[in-house]
């Protein structure tokens, strides 16, 4: 089994709070970690339907029936349940209890703060990161600069962005074009119905296609709804649906202005690049180099990657975009007690001064040290140029 970065986190956790929760996109490991933390807790899963019966009609029985010590799975499918975990914890609060385990975070979470607040911690476990699924420890967070510190790989960029790294793909070896395109099918089919009624799930979809071929872009909710065909407020709710299941995430802009009128809408990113390129139908690694999406997926691949970094060590990414409206940009900024780390992400193999130009514009602009800013690149080298940290791909 492979190590993931958020198993001690989870452990210790369990020692503070009588319940512990761990939320996720399907399919991202997380009956696994369970399982592999807590081996003398009781497994009981609410796919099934006898158990789901039971945890619905008699919710005090089924708690006794399965004890104090037991790990829920995908306890969204009874939200009512927390309710009860709520009054036996107000009992007795010995920590380590309960471990809950949900892949719809809105429902999960909306119950979870209404009647476990201050008495459970929330965790969130993403697809592999690459340092996982290479068996690298984990990335050193005291200091941004070290987010991009890794020193070797042995995987090939592209075919690792066009696979992704949900977990089934990597244990089975089950081709991604296979395994994703029925991940898909299980997600439109049952995890949006349960979300919201959508009676056109062709529609979405189709909306979900064109999310990836934004991905990367500020999100723009008009276009996005003309393209697709549905109404502005539609397309703000179905992309809300996408968050809700950790298939997206949202990139905000950073709020300091230096004097400029930034852009205030957040950019598009997809958690996994493998399904971003699925949507795509991209099939091969070099569809993928020569696609018009290219450079985008490339960024979207290292702003996963650092956002999946943060969260496998209980943090918020502190991460950001910065753009002004006459068309300065940085890719990432990453911010840490105060102090801005600028980030610009390059799909190039080759190094060339001339991707420098945007830091080292912003480093002028804002009095920044140069040393805070890091290039990464499509290549395999690493060195300085100016002060500034020139980073391959798989330093995150």
């Amino acid at each position: 089994m492979i190590k993931r970065t958020l198993a001690p986190y989870l452990l210790r956790d369990a020692g503070y709070y009588p319940v512990v929760t761990l939320t996720g996109p399907r399919q991202s490991g997380k009956t696994t970690l369970a399982k592999s933390c807590f081996p003398d807790h009781t497994y009981v899963s609410l796919e099934e339907t006898e158990n789901r019966t039971l945890a619905k009609d008699d919710p005090r029985g089924f708690l006794a029936r399965f004890g104090r010590h037991v790990i829920i799975d995908e306890v969204q499918r009874v939200p009512d349940l927390l309710s009860y975990i709520q009054t036996q914890v107000d009992q007795d609060d010995r920590p380590g209890q309960y471990v809950l385990t949900g892949s719809q975070n809105f429902l999960l979470m909306e119950k979870v703060s209404q009647t476990l607040a201050g008495r459970c911690g929330v965790l969130h476990l993403l697809p592999f990161t690459r340092s996982e699924l290479e068996g690298q420890p984990a990335t050193d967070l005291g200091q941004p600069a070290r987010l991009f510190a890794n020193e070797s790989t042995r995987l090939a960029c592209w075919q690792i962005l066009r696979t992704g790294f949900y977990p089934r793909i990597h244990d089975r070896l089950i081709p991604p074009e296979v395994w994703l395109a029925d991940y898909l099918r299980t997600y439109v089919e049952r995890d949006v119905r349960a979300l919201v009624n959508i009676g056109d799930l062709e529609t979405f979809e189709r909306f979900l296609r064109l999310c990836a071929g934004r991905a990367g872009q500020i999100v723009n909710f008009s276009g996005l709804a003309c393209d697709c065909g549905i109404a502005v407020d539609t397309a703000r709710r179905w992309l809300s649906i996408l968050k809700t299941s950790f298939i997206v995430f949202l990139l905000a802009p950073h709020h300091r202005n230096f004097n400029k009128r930034l852009i205030k809408s957040p950019k598009l990113y997809f958690y996994d690049t493998g399904l971003a390129c699925h949507l795509l139908g991209i099939r091969t690694d070099e569809q993928l180099q020569s696609h018009p999406a290219r450079g985008a997926l490339f960024e979207n691949l290292i702003l996963a990657e650092a956002a999946k970094s943060y969260l496998h060590q209980r943090r918020e990414p502190p991460l950001f975009f910065w753009r002004d409206q006459t068309g300065h940009e940085l890719d990432l900024l990453i911010e840490e007690a105060g102090v801005l780390y600028p980030v610009e992400i390059k799909s190039g193999s080759t190094f060339n001064p001339a991707l420098l130009d945007g830091l080292v514009w912003w480093n002028r602009l804002t009095g920044n040290p140069a040393a805070n800013a890091t290039l990464v690149y499509g290549g395999d080298q690493r060195f300085t140029r100016h002060a500034i940290n020139i980073r391959p791909w798989f330093a995150v």
